[in-house]
């Protein structure tokens, strides 16, 4: 597979309480996304001032653009990966570029290998979690939350290469899931647990299958949470 991945920051900043879901403060903006062509280029998405400073928020024509370019990619037969990508990123591309119907033709066709995950499990993991279960030598730069808080405090390169960091990231947890047939994770624990992946799988398939038992959970995550926009596009 020709693994391309993709990822975005948010520029709008919340303090959330134990527990609380950051979709309840949705729609969000994008201070600044990044796409990854494993082995090949890279290339950061935001929005300029006239000044050539970055804007706080992408533009409806550079969000549009970014669109046509993950939908490039996969006509080129690249394999678009990014974890939790249809949830979040995808959705929150479309919105801002104001095409949901060309993001939800791209996240058909996606790969993203925490929402697999969640349809053999019954819930998520997040991509730190999995690169350290897959022992990747990479680790993220900065918490998530704290993205938006710096690059609204004017630290755009540090936002910059945390945002490049995730891509590669992916790309290596991609690779290292597909070669070991299977994914590994860090729990709540702290042990190490596994669960067979034998190849990625695009969203479309991963909708056929049915959900896990999750009659064991006080408050099971509804394939919706996920997916749910795709029915609104």
């Amino acid at each position: 597979m020709k693994l391309a991945t993709f990822d975005i920051e948010i520029s709008n900043i919340f303090d959330l309480g134990p527990g609380e879901d950051l979709v309840n403060y949705a729609p969000f903006d994008i201070s600044v996304a990044a796409t990854h062509i494993a082995g090949g280029q890279e290339q950061l998405w935001y929005s300029k001032l006239p000044d050539g400073t970055p804007a706080t928020n992408l533009t409806t024509d550079d969000a549009g653009r970014m669109l046509e370019y993950l939908e490039t990619l996969q006509k080129q037969g690249h394999a678009l990966v990014a974890w939790n990508g249809l949830s979040f990123d995808l959705r929150w591309i479309g919105h801002a570029a104001g095409d949901m119907v060309t993001a939800r033709r791209i996240a058909l066709q996606l790969y993203d290998p925490m929402f697999q995950f969640f349809k053999l499990k019954g819930f998520p993991i997040g991509l730190a979690k999995a690169g350290q279960g897959m022992r990747i030598q990479m680790s993220k730069l900065m918490d998530g939350a704290d993205a938006p808080k710096r690059w609204m405090a004017g630290e755009h390169q540090a936002v910059f290469e945390y945002v490049l960091g995730d891509v590669r990231l992916t790309a290596a947890i991609a690779k290292a899931i597909i070669d070991a047939g299977q994914v590994r994770w860090v729990t709540q624990r702290g042990s190490i647990s596994s669960v067979r992946m034998p190849g990625l799988r695009t969203i479309e398939d991963c909708l056929a299958d049915p959900m896990p038992d999750q009659s064991w959970m006080d408050t099971p995550i509804l394939e919706s949470s996920f997916a749910g926009w795709l029915d609104e596009a």
